[in-house]
């Protein structure tokens, strides 16, 4: 029976994508690792690579196409000597589950009962399913475990649900990924921005309530959506408070204008903000911390997300370890990341994760303002300009280069005290950035 490739979940807010191009035709030997197609997700543009071997016997989606949701059959793989009448006959499994409109946790990977290209694990996958628990195993074995898709399973232990207690629609009665969303949706759970069935931000009601002026139309892009859905959802459900500080930085000034001009290499005050967050996350190991209904989750890296502007949004590559790493190579790193993410070339793991995130519109002119924490981070640190302001030395009167540097912390991890221990390490180290140097 031939093999359905679905459209694949390539990275953790993905619902639908676009297929962008197949690099095999109809009739092409296709062996495991090849990379048969370019998927652009709201994210970036990725490679498809098969995890099954045999001839590629059927394009159901042409390259080009637009907005094909996670799960749905894009390709037919025949296997080695099946015959090519198998695809007139051949059925597909069911299809996709229709998109929840629940804001709960994103897909992780597409479902089927034959699924040729699993996505790459998550950076902390659940352990692979044991024998009997693969797409076509059953409901329950006879010593009562549950059996459950991988998809199912890592989203029930994200929002907590007991697999247990849930009875599963999928083969033989195995639990999918729509029981999980029909589970965090609830029997008749109302939703935020949704009122009577009606959501309150409907395109008529924003034109009634605008008193219907003249205007013109900008369609969502999928980063669009993923982006408010998931601001939505941490302003709705992390407890955020904000603390912010004024660092001088006169002498980082002066360093960064000695290490550019002996090097190839040019550090940014950005590069120098990263550098000091994971020093700080090192000294004050409590504020790099995530919050899970069973634990805080303490990391003992400081993996830094750079918010990156993008046409239509933003993502946030990662500088991973950067507390053991050195300026010239934290500036490579960001230089490197920042450019393949404008062009949508990053690969899953590097825009996936993250302990700690830092936003710096200091290059707008901007002086001050408060970031939206990035779920499961606790926190996140928003800069500002340095420009020159009046301050006060020694009681006389002085100019000097300040920015200001805002906390935007989850309450149910980092407590006030922590947060101004972290403000405090970090206030030190960039205006004493020859300490970023030992």
């Amino acid at each position: 029976m031939p093999i359905e490739i679905r459209m694949p979940a390539l990275s953790p807010t993905m619902t639908e994508g676009n297929l962008a191009r197949w690099l095999k035709k109809e009739g092409d030997a296709v062996h495991s690792g090849d990379v048969i197609a370019e998927i652009e997700t709201d994210k970036a543009t990725m490679e498809y690579e098969a995890a099954d071997e045999g001839r590629l016997g059927k394009i159901i989606v042409p390259e080009g196409a637009q907005g094909i949701k996670v799960n749905a059959p894009i390709a037919l793989l025949l296997e080695e000597g099946e015959d090519p009448a198998a695809l007139e006959s051949f059925a597909p499994a069911a299809g996709p589950a229709p998109a929840s409109p629940h804001p709960g946790p994103p897909p992780h990977a597409a479902e089927g009962i034959r699924e040729a290209n699993p996505p790459p694990p998550a950076a902390n996958p659940l352990p692979p399913p044991r024998a009997g628990e693969g797409e076509g195993g059953g409901a329950a074995a006879a010593n009562g475990r549950v059996f459950a898709s991988p998809l199912a399973r890592r989203m029930a232990v994200h929002a907590g649900i007991d697999l247990a207690a849930i009875r599963g629609s999928g083969p033989q009665g195995r639990i999918v990924k729509a029981d999980i969303e029909r589970t965090l949706a609830g029997p008749a759970a109302p939703r935020p921005g949704v009122s009577g069935g009606a959501p309150v931000f409907a395109k008529a009601q924003m034109l009634a309530l605008a008193g219907s002026p003249p205007y013109h139309e900008k369609p969502h892009s999928a980063m669009r959506r993923v982006i408010a859905r998931r601001l939505a959802e941490s302003k709705q459900t992390v407890p955020h408070f904000y603390m912010s500080l004024d660092c001088v930085i006169d002498d980082l000034l002066k360093i960064r204008a000695v290490l550019n001009g002996r090097s190839e290499i040019k550090i940014s005050i950005n590069d120098f903000v990263i550098r000091a967050a994971a020093l700080a996350l090192r000294q004050v190991p409590a504020a790099n911390a995530s919050w899970s209904d069973e634990a805080i989750l303490l990391w003992e890296r400081a993996d830094i997300s750079v918010a990156v502007a993008l046409d239509d949004g933003l993502i946030t590559p990662i500088v991973k370890g950067a507390d053991q790493k050195g300026l010239a190579q934290i500036a490579a790193e960001t230089k490197d990341l920042a450019e393949r993410a404008r062009a949508g070339k990053l690969k899953l793991e590097e825009f996936q994760g993250g302990t700690f995130s830092i936003s710096n519109l200091g290059m707008y002119g901007i002086r001050e303002f408060a970031a939206v924490i990035n779920p499961p981070q606790g926190c996140i640190l928003a800069v500002g300009v340095g420009e020159q302001r009046p301050v006060v030395r020694d009681g006389q009167l002085g100019v000097a280069t300040v920015m200001t540097c805002t906390l935007s912390a989850d309450h149910r991890v980092v407590d006030g005290a922590v947060g101004a221990q972290f403000l405090a390490a970090l206030k030190k180290l960039i205006e004493d950035p020859l300490t970023m140097l030992l």
